[in-house]
């Protein structure tokens, strides 16, 4: 059976999610279009040889509905013969989208597939497709909450308190900044430009290094309103009867910052990188997604890690480095105390606190992440997984060639 292998990653950097964003005025499919166009040209892909583009986007409404994957990839120029198609897999959109074209390739089904994800979060607003997330009924039904209460349950079952999220928010501030300050972003970031081909913006935006734990501890609990006045926090009781009451401690400082991006990536065998003059970077390990209780959503990267691993046959102590993604602190802290794994193996270079989570991208920048600070330390293996909406998780792991 082939293996899936990733040859180049590239991404935009993250402009803030508002109409000041310096991203705002760039149609999504733009966005990804200019992603695309750089994997290409990078690499003198020629684009004929693409069996598909996939793509992860959560809102596909407006700006970003009507399969975007393709239309991005016609406005980058790409062979007509390279298809599309866009997925939603809620926040592990991007990283579904490299699993499902490392899928096929390790099916022997294609031999290269480009795979990534976008969301425009400043022009098509999150939640503004509908749904039956969003359905008040369906949320009683099931047994769901919005995803704030959902990581204030977590904290409150897991003994993480307030000063905790705020201290691991401001190491997310902290690391982001010095990785930007040191370039480490660079090898995969590319520059958005305007139709003149003038910079728009260079590096991600999103990071407050102002950001002290004073500014933090001072912030209100965003959540506490919505879980204890609607009754969301008593909906809990019913799973969770232990818990008295949920300790609302996630705010605008310790949660997922609101940004535009988008990333790109090569997936493909061996023998078809070769062939087109392409150095393999890491190979894919093992994947893993799964689904855990809607209410207690954000829990899913621990079982989502613990079945990669097992599919692997490692152990997470053999695992190099981990990409957590910091929808809300909580969730790499309580991965961080149920898998063991020490601080400074996970989120190196900040996380989404800091740096933004472009719902649909975020699993592909990740990777990106991950391969490119993999190689820098000279390290060997690493994972990256995300909590996803509606109770799942989902993990890759990968291993350097």
């Amino acid at each position: 059976m082939p293996i899936a292998y990733l040859f180049d990653a590239v991404r935009t950097p993250r402009g803030r999610g508002k109409e000041t964003g310096s991203l705002y005025t760039v149609r999504p499919v733009d966005l990804l279009a200019q992603s695309l166009a750089a994997l290409r040209d990078r690499n003198a892909l020629p684009t004929a040889e693409v069996d598909d583009v996939v793509v992860g986007c959560v809102t596909q409404a407006g700006d970003q509905g009507a399969c975007i994957a393709r239309f991005a990839a016609l406005a980058a120029g790409y062979d007509i013969d390279a298809p599309g198609v866009t997925l939603n897999r809620f926040c592990g959109s991007g990283l579904q989208a490299i699993n499902d074209a490392a899928a096929m390739v390790a099916s022997g089904y294609y031999d290269l597939v480009v795979a990534g994800g976008v969301e425009s979060m400043s022009r098509v607003k999150m939640g503004s497709d509908g749904g039956a997330i969003w359905d008040p009924r369906i949320q009683w039904e099931v047994g769901s909450v919005p995803q704030g209460v959902s990581a204030d349950l977590l904290a409150t079952l897991r003994g993480i308190t307030r000063d905790d999220v705020d201290r691991f928010a401001l190491e997310s501030q902290r690391r982001a900044v010095d990785a930007i300050e040191h370039h480490r972003f660079d090898r995969s970031i590319v520059p958005v430009v305007d139709e003149n081909g003038l910079t728009i913006l260079a590096r991600d935006e999103y990071p407050r290094p102002d950001s002290t734990l004073e500014g933090l501890a001072k912030l209100s609990p965003s959540f506490e309103m919505m879980g204890r006045q609607f009754g969301l926090d008593a909906l809990t009781r019913g799973r969770y009867p232990q818990v008295e009451r949920i300790e609302h401690i996630h705010h605008a400082g310790n949660s997922s910052g609101i940004v535009d991006g988008a990333a790109a990536q090569i997936v493909a065998t061996r023998d078809k990188g070769q062939a087109l003059g392409l150095r393999p970077r890491a190979m894919v390990r093992a994947v893993s997604v799964v689904g855990t209780d809607p209410i207690l959503m954000l829990a899913g990267p621990m079982p989502a890690t613990q079945r990669a691993l097992k599919k692997a046959g490692m152990e997470v102590g053999d695992i190099d480095l981990f990409e957590v993604n910091e929808a809300f602190a909580a969730v790499p802290l309580a991965f961080m105390q149920e898998l063991g794994v020490p601080h400074d193996k996970v989120n190196v270079n900040g996380g989404a606190i800091a740096l933004g989570h472009p719902l649909g991208a975020t699993g592909a920048m990740l990777m990106s992440t991950l391969l490119d600070e993999l190689e820098a330390r000279d390290l060997s293996t690493g994972l990256v997984t995300l909590c996803i909406g509606g109770g799942m998780g989902i993990a890759t792991i990968v291993e350097r060639v």
